[in-house]
C-alpha cells in the first residue's frame, strides 16, 4: 500500500515546484521585458536630449562666429572690425567749444579796403576746458588760434556763444589759455559742460588707438580715429621745430586747439592743423598725417598760463648768421656769432664776436633751429653747453662754452 501511494506524492510534489518554477520565470521575463523598455525610453530620451544640447551649442558657436566677423559689401578682403568711440565721446564732447576769432585785416583808405572801413578777417578753431576758478571758465587752445584777435567768442556744446578774452599766450610753444566770465554764462550752459581729464602723453606708444574732436572746417564738432603713427617727430614751423606726436586721423582747418584722446578719453595732446598743413616745405596736401602737441611737454607752462604769466623765449643773447658747409673762405660750418647782447648769458660767459658755434648740447648746428629746437624745451636760468671755433693764429681751434640762458 505504501508503496502505490509513494509515486502519486512524488508526482505531486513535482507538479507544485513545477507550478512555482513557472511563476518565477513568468515574473522574471516580465521584469526584464519591464526593464528593456525603461532601457529604450532612457536611450530614447537621452537621445533626444543630446541632440537638442548639441544642437543649442552647434547655433551658439555660429553665432559668436557671425558676431566676431562682419562683412560688408564695399570690403572686398572679408571681415573688418569696428571700434565704437561713441561711449567715450559722449563723455568727452561737453569739455571741447568752438572758438571763434575776428582779426583786422585793413583799416586804411588806400589799403585793401579802399573806402575806409573796417575789414575783418573771420577764424575758426577749437579748444579744451581746462578749469574752472571763481570768475571763469579757463580753455586751452593753440596760439595761432587767437593771435592778433580783436574779438574772441567761444560756443559751447549747448551752441551757446560767450565773448572770451585772453589770460596767457606762448608762441614758441604754440598754446594759450583763453577764459569766459562765469557772470556771462546762463546755468543751463553752466550744467551742460564739464571739465576735460588730462592723461599722460609719456604713456602712448606707437600704435596706440586715438581719438581727435574739433571744430573742422568751422562746421562745429566732429570726430576722427585713428593710431599713434610716430612720437617725437619734429616738425618746423615759423623758425620754432617742436616735437610732436603723429598721428593717421585726418586734423584739418578749425581742428586746431582740439582734443587729442587716448582710449580712455584723457587728453593726450592738442591737434594742430597749423603743423598739418606746413609739415612739408611743398606745400602740398597731407592725407593721412596729423600732428598733435604733447600734452605732458606742456603741463607746467600750462599751469603758467592759467595763473597769467606770460612765456618768455629763452635766449642765448647772441646775434648772427650761418656758415655752411661749403664756403670760399674755409670757415667751420655753424653759427657765426655776429654781436652779442649786452647783459645776456653770452655776455656774462666766455664767448665772443667771431666764434663759430658748431655744436649746441652735442647737436650739430647746421641751421638757425637747430639753435633753436635745443632751446625750445629749455626755461631761462637752465645752461646750454657751446662747441665753439675760435682763430687762433692761422687756424681754428675748438673749446667748450658754458652759457646760462636769459
Amino acid at each position: 500500500m505504501s508503496n502505490e501511494k509513494e509515486p502519486k506524492k512524488n508526482k505531486v510534489i513535482e507538479e507544485k515546484i513545477n507550478e512555482e518554477n513557472k511563476d518565477k520565470i513568468i515574473k522574471i521575463v516580465t521584469i526584464c521585458i519591464v526593464a528593456c523598455m525603461i532601457l529604450a525610453a532612457i536611450f530614447l530620451v537621452g537621445n533626444k536630449i543630446f541632440k537638442t544640447v548639441n544642437s543649442i551649442l552647434e547655433n551658439k558657436t555660429k553665432e559668436k562666429i557671425e558676431l566676431k566677423y562682419t562683412e560688408t559689401s564695399d570690403t572686398p578682403t572679408g571681415g573688418v572690425y569696428i571700434t565704437d568711440v561713441s561711449e567715450v565721446v559722449e563723455n568727452v564732447m561737453p569739455s571741447i567749444v568752438a572758438i571763434t576769432s575776428k582779426t583786422l585785416i585793413s583799416s586804411g583808405t588806400f589799403g585793401p579796403s579802399f573806402f575806409g572801413g573796417q575789414q575783418y578777417s573771420e577764424g575758426a578753431g577749437s579748444g579744451i576746458i581746462i578749469s574752472k576758478t571763481d570768475s571763469d571758465i579757463l580753455i586751452l587752445t593753440n596760439n595761432h588760434v587767437i593771435d592778433n584777435a580783436e574779438e574772441l567768442s567761444v560756443q559751447f556744446i549747448n551752441e551757446k556763444s560767450f565773448d572770451a578774452k585772453v589770460v596767457g599766450t606762448s608762441e614758441r610753444k604754440d598754446i594759450a589759455v583763453i577764459s569766459v566770465s562765469l557772470k556771462n554764462i546762463d546755468s543751463e550752459t553752466l550744467k551742460s559742460i564739464k571739465i576735460a581729464t588730462m592723461g599722460n602723453s609719456d604713456d602712448i606708444k606707437v600704435g596706440n588707438g586715438i581719438i581727435a574732436i574739433g571744430n573742422a572746417l568751422g562746421y562745429g564738432q566732429s570726430v576722427t580715429t585713428g593710431v599713434v603713427s610716430a612720437l617725437n617727430r619734429e616738425v618746423s614751423v615759423d623758425n620754432y621745430t617742436s616735437k610732436m606726436i603723429q598721428i593717421d586721423a585726418a586734423i584739418n582747418g578749425g581742428n586746431s586747439g582740439g582734443a587729442l584722446l587716448n582710449s580712455k578719453g584723457e587728453v593726450i595732446g592738442i591737434n594742430s592743423a597749423k603743423y598739418s598743413s606746413n609739415a612739408m616745405t611743398s606745400g602740398a596736401s597731407i592725407e593721412g598725417m596729423g600732428f598733435a602737441i604733447p600734452i605732458s611737454n606742456i603741463s607746467e607752462l600750462i599751469t603758467s598760463l592759467m595763473n597769467g604769466e606770460e612765456d618768455e623765449p629763452v635766449t642765448i643773447g647772441i646775434e648772427g648768421y650761418i656758415i655752411a658747409e661749403q664756403n670760399a673762405y674755409n670757415m667751420p660750418a655753424g653759427f657765426y656769432v655776429s654781436r652779442i647782447v649786452s647783459g645776456s648769458g653770452a655776455d656774462k660767459s666766455d664767448l665772443e664776436i667771431g666764434n663759430i658755434i658748431t655744436k649746441i648740447n652735442d647737436k650739430k648746428v647746421t641751421a638757425l633751429s637747430d639753435i633753436q629746437s635745443v632751446l625750445y624745451d629749455l626755461k631761462k636760468g637752465d645752461k646750454v653747453t657751446l662747441k665753439v671755433s675760435y682763430v687762433d693764429g692761422k687756424q681754428y681751434k675748438e673749446k667748450d662754452i658754458t652759457v646760462t640762458l636769459s
